[in-house]
């Protein structure tokens, strides 16, 4: 597939719950890293599969977002704008890590882009 997913985050109001949840039922284990006035951002990374993350957002319904994987974060910002998306969060630099959108698709379900900076790829 030349756009895997590569990166699954869950917003939650209540990230140790959810820790807790989620290394119980399938063992995963957690990384926090202090994001500033964000809170904690939690990584996970399976045995297989794409890692990801947790992290409390107020004001963010509680979801799951999927993170597909691209070349070019404003190439394909600007491709799935002029396919009908709407963007809900325009490209932003995570430092280090790379770059996300966030966006609608033309039908309403929700998914993020993501491009690794050069060196790093996604938990």
């Amino acid at each position: 597939m030349s756009a895997p997913f590569v990166h699954l985050e869950l917003n939650t109001p209540d990230a140790t719950a959810a820790k807790s949840f989620y290394t119980e039922l399938l063992g995963w284990q957690f990384t926090d890293m202090p994001m500033g006035d964000m809170g904690t951002y939690s990584t996970f990374k399976p045995s297989s599969g794409p890692g990801g993350g947790l992290m409390s957002m107020p004001g963010a319904p509680t979801a799951w977002l999927a993170y597909v994987g691209v070349e070019d974060i404003k190439a394909s910002t600007e491709k799935a704008a002029a396919l009908g998306a709407t963007i809900l969060k325009a490209s932003e630099e995570i430092p280090h890590i790379g770059w996300f959108t966030i966006l609608l698709d033309p039908t309403g379900a929700t998914i993020a882009l993501f491009q690794p900076a050069p060196g790093s790829t996604p938990a």
